[in-house]
């Protein structure tokens, strides 16, 4: 008997999604993320504490890439044909970010391909698919613009016999403090696509009620209650270094963020400051005087203050932020000379405090290719509080 609200979640990251999807009533099948890293966060908040995926005994509970998957379990897949709803997730983004190097032989462009071959195989019902707004601008070939990844989606899918409709959509109108404008594509075997997009919109004000938030929310609406001027303690979990504790709330996205978190929880998970050096403290205290908010700082006052970084943004109090980056030491604190910590990043991507990350805070060098620490797992999350949005909506159109 089909399960109306069972999905598989692809290229998943740390949960970020998942999370979102649960907490609009949907019952995962299972996560596919290459990384062990996001993985390992994924597992210990979705599967062994709130227990969100009825994971199949033929597939090991662990990291995967998803070409393993095809080539050694394609008739696992297929038997699941008529039992899964929903498949969300996209395929990394980095290849057609327009804020990296953005490369058309980028290999993990590559798994444009996968994912439709992963779609071939199981059939769901409805399609939910996240990536860069770059992913709808082609690439260019001597000063010529080709075809975009996203035209040669939608024809792929619309061969399998899906209605899809993709559109770029702004998570700062749905409630999450970061101006994040993200490719978002639906695909439906039944009904229209169109309905997607018409409804998340008309639901906000509903949504926003039920959780008692505005339509806009600033950094400081986000942050304000987890200053370092609020007090510090020796770290729980980093040798040498301090974090951060709580205040009082002082807006309902504060209150909802810290939702599950007891009275006797004083210190905040994943919130360790980094240890600045005298000189570094100095300059950020001066791109937080001089510096315009949530704009870079110019080249100008870079060379007189010997800053060699592209981007230094001081961010704003008032607004939310710009996209966040997997590079921590892009944003300056608003009012704090120093960059934001893992658990602000995690405010501003709508995770709650209650969602403890994994791994690394931070890594460098080689290992980049390699490591996936906390700041980048958060960086490359799909905000849970859309999340949940999308699936409220998602569950209509079954």
């Amino acid at each position: 008997m089909k399960q109306k609200s069972c999905y598989i979640d692809l290229f998943s990251g740390c949960g970020g999604l998942a999370l979102g999807l649960h907490n609009a009533g949907w019952q995962g099948t299972f996560a596919i993320e290459k990384s062990a890293d996001a993985f390992s966060t994924l597992k210990f908040n979705l599967i062994d504490k709130k227990n969100n995926f009825k994971w199949p005994d033929w597939l090991p509970k662990t990291n995967h890439d998803i070409n393993n998957i095809i080539a050694n379990y394609s008739n696992e897949l297929k038997a699941l044909r008529g039992k899964i709803s929903l498949i969300a997730g996209g395929p990394p983004c980095q290849g057609f970010s327009m804020a990296g190097r953005r490369r058309e032989d980028d290999e993990r462009n590559k798994l444009i391909d996968s994912y439709i071959q992963f779609i071939k195989l199981v059939e769901p019902e409805i399609l939910f698919f996240e990536n860069v707004k770059g992913f709808t601008i082609g690439f260019k070939k001597d000063n010529k613009r080709g075809e975009a990844y996203s035209v040669y989606v939608v024809s792929q899918l619309e061969k399998l016999g899906y209605d899809v409709k993709g559109q770029i959509i702004d998570f700062s109108e749905y409630g999450v403090p970061q101006k994040r404008q993200r490719y978002i594509l639906v695909g439906t075997k039944r009904g229209k696509a169109d309905y997607f997009f018409d409804s998340i919109v008309q639901n906000r004000a509903k949504f926003f009620k039920s959780k008692k938030l505005n339509d806009k929310t600033s950094l400081s609406d986000a942050i304000s209650d987890i200053l370092q001027s609020n007090g510090s303690v020796d770290s729980p979990d980093s040798k040498n270094f301090k974090a951060g504790v709580y205040s009082e709330a002082s807006s309902n996205y504060q209150k909802l963020m810290r939702k599950g978190i007891k009275p006797s929880d004083s210190v905040v998970d994943s919130h360790r400051f980094a240890n600045h050096k005298e000189d570094i403290v100095e300059r950020f205290n001066y791109v937080i005087k001089h510096g315009k908010p949530n704009k870079s700082f110019s080249d100008e006052l870079k060379k007189i203050y010997g800053l060699k970084k592209h981007t230094v943004v001081p961010l704003c109090e008032k607004s939310c932020t710009p996209t966040l980056t997997t590079h921590p030491d892009d944003y300056i604190h608003y009012s704090e000379p120093r960059i934001l910590t893992v658990r602000e990043y995690a405010r501003i991507q709508s995770f709650p405090d209650s969602y403890e990350f994994k791994g690394k805070y931070t890594t460098g060098g080689l290992r980049r290719r390699v490591d996936v620490p906390r700041y980048t797992q958060i960086g490359n999350a799909i905000p849970p509080l859309f999340g949940e949005q999308a699936g409220l909506v998602l569950k209509d159109m079954i």
